[in-house]
């Protein structure tokens, strides 16, 4: 099998190994071999891309909003092709990876758009006979980690604005899923880019990480994944003084209130908690439901959760894939243990499931009678686990979900606007839902989380300009 090689300085290079990529629906299905970069190839492709740096700043902006626009119809073109090795890599639905793919075209194509539209300030000066400019230049060279959950969206909302704004990239894909990054990679090297503007690394954080957090070339670091992973990263970027910007965890609540529309309060919860194995960042694990609807909301909310089909994920009617791979798996089912022993009553699933080819399977498990105390209601377990916490009013509803250390995205069910406007304007997480999802955001406004959640500016949107400019005034007598 032909290996899939990295991208440095313009050029297809293979790594000092390769690694197989494999389909968590059927093991057996081997995607790919996909090369690992070597420290060295690591730092090569740092030094490519400060090289590259430059030429690519001062591009036009038509030509790097040709360049954009490009990436964004290649995408849209090829979305069932992508979206089905999407599917194949990380476990989430065909419809599900097509939409990702969609949605990681439009990001491109909305910064097209960006690029065309970036401008400046003219200012008087308190002084006569003096004007201020004020403008934005690039940040110079930015590494990009991404997780394996959006194996394309995240690596494209990264690189995108990274481009627009005249920076050079070097990405990281998760090793566990390196196909669909390495498809956007192979798009973007046909894109017309100066060689070394983008450089693709692929290989293990631990082996290739140093080179893009800790060489003097690289200017700014934007990096999705966990809390631990994110404070090393900081600790080691803060030092020397790098621009940083981190996208972590979350222990998302999802409030439920006597007054909610029952179908629409049980739709959100089962999207927010379960769809795509409950493998978001902004996913609900936390349901926190009042009184006077609980038992109400908890048995509706288990007769739809015996209805959805868990299997292949390329197979018509699936509700909901794999989950990612054994490790995964393993932390799923050790959490759903740790629920027990801390007395919650598993209401429904957690199970492992057989199909009929052999993947990592998992029945959503749901919860009830758990305390705010709990592990499983603390620590993020990254999976199809959600438990329902019962309080008395609103008042306590708010208190319970803001008794986080995260603080990525919350949602509330109701059909009060005195409530919902109080929520969202107390809740303390960076993005709120009102009868929708907590998991499902738009591309064209800001991302991101409070508290150990996010770390420095906004991704997406206009947004996007903060991290990946610098600004400069000038004065002209």
């Amino acid at each position: 099998m032909k290996p899939f090689n990295n991208f440095i300085a313009g050029e297809w290079v293979p790594g000092a190994r390769t690694q197989q990529n494999i389909n968590p629906s059927d093991t057996s299905d081997v995607i790919g071999e996909y090369a690992q970069a070597s420290t060295a190839q690591a730092f090569d492709a740092v030094a490519a891309a400060k090289q590259a740096s430059g030429a690519w700043a001062r591009t036009s902006v038509q030509e790097k909003s040709d360049a954009l626009d490009f990436i964004s119809r290649e995408l849209l073109d090829r979305r069932e092709e992508l979206g089905t090795l999407l599917a194949r890599e990380e476990g989430k639905t065909l419809a599900d990876g097509m939409g990702e793919v969609a949605r990681a075209a439009y990001i491109f194509r909305f910064f097209a758009g960006e690029v065309l539209h970036a401008g400046g300030e003219l200012i008087d000066s308190v002084r006569p006979n003096v004007r201020v400019e004020v403008t934005r230049e690039p940040v110079g060279v930015v590494s990009i980690i991404t997780p394996w959950n959006f194996p394309i969206a995240i690596p494209a909302w990264k690189i995108a604005p990274a481009l627009a704004f005249g920076n050079a990239v070097v990405l990281k894909p998760a090793e566990l899923v390196p196909g669909s990054a390495w498809a956007l990679a192979e798009i973007i090297s046909r894109a017309g880019l100066p060689a070394g503007t983008f450089n693709l690394v692929i290989g293990k954080g631990s082996e290739i990480g140093p080179a893009l957090i800790e060489s003097p070339h690289v200017d700014a670091i934007t990096f999705t994944g966990s809390v631990a992973t994110g404070k090393r990263i900081a600790s080691q970027a803060v030092g020397r003084l790098a621009k940083l910007q981190m996208e972590m965890g979350g222990k998302n609540p999802q409030v439920i209130l006597d007054d909610a529309d029952l179908n629409v309060a049980v739709n959100v919860a089962l999207q927010s908690a379960f769809f795509q194995t409950g493998q978001r960042c902004t996913a609900s694990s936390r349901l926190i439901v009042t009184d006077g609807i609980h038992d109400r909301f908890v048995s509706a909310l288990r007769e739809r959760m015996e209805t959805l089909r868990i299997d292949h994920a390329l197979k018509a009617g699936t509700d909901i894939g794999p989950v990612v791979d054994q490790q995964q798996l393993d932390q799923d089912l050790r959490y759903i243990e740790i629920g027990k022993e801390e007395g919650a009553n598993l209401v429904f699933g957690g199970d492992r499931l057989q199909r009929d080819t052999e993947g990592f399977y998992l029945q959503p498990a749901l919860f009830t009678e758990t305390t705010a105390e709990m592990r499983i209601n603390r620590e993020e377990i990254f999976g199809p686990v959600a438990s329902v916490m019962r309080v008395k009013d609103y008042d306590e509803a708010i208190a319970v979900a803001n008794d986080t250390p995260f603080g990525l995205s919350a949602g509330i069910a109701t059909t009060s606007l005195k409530h919902a406007d109080h929520f969202k304007r107390n809740s303390q997480a960076g993005m709120v839902m009102v009868n929708l999802p907590t998991a499902g955001v738009d591309y064209h406004v800001p991302f991101g989380g409070r508290k150990g959640s996010s770390y420095g500016p906004r991704e997406q949107g206009k947004a996007a300009r903060e991290f990946y400019t610098t600004v400069k005034t000038s004065y002209v007598g």
